[in-house]
């Protein structure tokens, strides 16, 4: 199912669309915390998400650019305010459509459809552009890695190494593995060259409270 996340103030509404979006088969979440939404969009990975633009604390546009930070996921504004400027401003900070209150459900579907054709007609299925475990959320595309409200980024070989160890967490991944997976080559490469890496990515870890995330297994290699 294709997940997709609501950020609407007004609980009614926010429960009519649920409502109406589950009816078609989409896997509908709400929003919890209006005043930390970027971690729950960062749990949820959602497909699409429908933001609304008064909002307590920070307003939608604000949002939306966090967001932009670290994901590229379709967003829908939906709002009362119906200017150009508004419309305007949605655009260029990276909303996707706008959809003005009170509106149809039908034309809530349709443009909501349209969206996920238009972002993923290219993929038979809807990959994800990030990666999670636990607290911690692997940018596939930003090459950067999140945990609570931290982030680096992270060099080629870096990417590497997390990204083999996430997708094999709760396993040993050994030395060798690793080594053909940054280095490709059928040259000799000193297993203290991968040591250096693994080192140093963990220094750059420990600076966003990730320390200890990355276990040797001695003798056989490394695990999360």
């Amino acid at each position: 199912m294709i997940d997709i996340f609501i950020v609407e103030d007004d609980q009614a509404l926010s429960r009519e669309i649920s409502t109406h979006l589950s009816k078609w088969g989409y896997n509908v979440y709400e929003v919890k915390n209006l005043e930390d939404i970027t971690n729950e969009v960062l749990k949820i990975n959602p497909k699409l998400i429908l933001m609304d633009i008064n909002l307590p604390c920070y307003d939608g546009f604000y949002w939306c650019s966090q967001i932009r930070n670290f994901m590229k996921v379709p967003i829908i504004f939906i709002s009362s305010r119906d200017s150009d400027m508004d419309i305007v401003m949605s655009i260029n900070l990276g909303g996707d459509d706008y959809i003005i209150k009170p509106f149809s459900p039908q034309v809530l579907v349709a443009k909501v459809q349209a969206i996920l054709r238009r972002t993923y007609s290219y993929n038979n299925t809807l990959n994800s552009d990030i990666i999670k475990y636990k607290d911690v959320v692997l940018n596939i595309l930003e090459s950067k890695i999140y945990f609570k409200e931290e982030f680096v980024e992270l060099t080629k070989n870096e990417f590497k190494i997390i990204n083999i160890l996430i997708k094999n967490q709760g396993n040993i991944v050994n030395r060798d593995t690793i080594i053909e997976e940054l280095w490709d080559s059928d040259e000799f490469i000193s297993e203290n060259t991968l040591t250096v890496n693994i080192n140093r990515l963990r220094k750059k870890l420990g600076t966003i409270g990730l320390d200890n995330f990355i276990t040797t297994k001695k003798g056989q290699g490394y695990s999360i």
